[in-house]
């Protein structure tokens, strides 16, 4: 489990139901559907269970970013303080843009949907806000995608370790 998964137990742990702490993780950025799934693994949540927290979390944030990060970009990139921060998360999403650019639904849905370092439901959405995907053909694709995810966390996070253990 990775540190960023345990900070979230060892902070919340006492306070947070298991199931509340994966559907927490399931929504930060980085960790998402991918670290909520190994999290509820490690904590013993039921596998259907875990699946349906998980991916619930991990769509709730993905129509705001959709609809709403452009707009906020734009008016934090006015401010001083935050412009920096804004472009060089703009830079770093952008430059992941290609295969999505190149095949639009389909290359968003493998973004998303292929578990990578720097990939996910965050960043595709992002990525496609910032090329102006629209809505009605980024979010079934991201959704597409966590679909996939989902699939190959739950076999790497339930399934083969139910085989050995």
């Amino acid at each position: 489990m990775s540190g960023l998964s345990m900070w979230f137990v060892n902070t919340f742990g006492g306070v947070l139901t298991k199931e509340a702490l994966v559907f927490l993780v399931s929504m930060v950025p980085i960790l998402e559907l991918r670290g909520g799934l190994v999290l509820a693994s490690a904590l013993g949540v039921e596998m259907w269970k875990a699946i349906a927290i998980c991916v619930t979390g991990n769509i709730i944030p993905v129509p705001f970013i959709l609809l709403l990060i452009t707009p906020i970009f734009n008016w934090l990139k006015q401010r001083k303080a935050f412009k920096p921060m804004v472009e060089k998360l703009e830079n770093k999403a952008m430059s992941k843009k290609d295969s999505i650019e190149k095949y639009e639904f389909w290359g968003l849905v493998l973004f998303v949907g292929i578990p990578l370092p720097g990939t996910g439901a965050w960043t595709g959405s992002l990525i496609a806000a910032m090329l102006n995907i629209r809505f009605r053909k980024a979010f079934p694709a991201v959704c597409l995608g966590i679909v996939m995810a989902t699939v190959i966390m739950t076999t790497l996070s339930y399934l083969i370790p139910g085989l050995f253990f």
